[in-house]
């Protein structure tokens, strides 16, 4: 199932480092041999709500293992303190769901946990 590597970098107040600028120009080829793909680059957000200094990242890939792998690559590691040297940032990994993914039913899976978790902790508390 695919999975995405997100990230939200913050800005800084200097101009963009070269350091950066190599970052950016490197980064594709690091994912490539894990099929990873640029879905977001950048660009301006529209914020509906909170605040979101910064610009977002999505990389898709086709599942967790190749996340992991691409992020945890010798290639991906040795470029890594381009960017990080210079921008503060929060990055993860997530799963994506399936066209058969159903919000209603992942409610109702959720709301019968929590039910039997209330349920366990009163017959324990009997």
């Amino acid at each position: 199932m695919t999975a995405y590597a997100l990230a939200h970098l913050r800005p800084s107040d200097s101009p963009v480092e070269d350091d950066v600028l190599r970052y950016i120009e490197r980064i594709q080829a690091t994912m490539e041999p894990y099929g990873g793909r640029f879905l977001v680059h950048g660009g301006k957000v529209e914020v509906l709500e909170g605040a979101w200094p910064g610009d977002v990242v999505v990389v898709g890939f086709p599942g967790m293992a190749e996340a992991r792998a691409w992020y945890a690559s010798p290639a991906y590691q040795e470029i890594l303190p381009l960017r990080t040297r210079h921008l503060d940032g929060d990055v993860v990994i997530v799963p994506g769901v399936g066209q058969e993914y159903d919000a209603v039913g992942t409610a109702a899976a959720m709301r019968n946990a929590r039910e039997r978790a209330a349920g366990e902790r009163a017959e324990a508390d009997s």
